[in-house]
């Protein structure tokens, strides 16, 4: 169960992600780079302090990631701005 509540906590921060690189249209790729490094460790941090475990952490991260990833394809894919 810790896990799933991690995963929501992680999508949460990646939805915070999207709607600060939103903002921020017109920086350069390296500052985006960086924002999503902090988000990244962010996430991490989350996930480190609520699972006690670095496998753990690094397991529901990557899957958050991931998914978080697979449905930001598929609304550029289907819904076109």
């Amino acid at each position: 169960m810790k896990s799933y509540i991690v995963f929501l906590f992680q999508i949460i921060v990646w939805s915070g992600y999207t709607l600060a690189e939103w903002l921020s249209s017109h920086d350069r790729l390296m500052f985006k780079v960086i924002m999503f490094m902090v988000f990244c460790y962010f996430a991490a941090y989350i996930g480190k302090t609520i699972l006690k475990s670095n496998r753990g952490t690094i397991l529901v991260t990557c899957t958050s990631l991931l998914s978080y990833a697979l449905l930001q394809l598929l609304f550029n894919k289907y819904l076109p701005q």
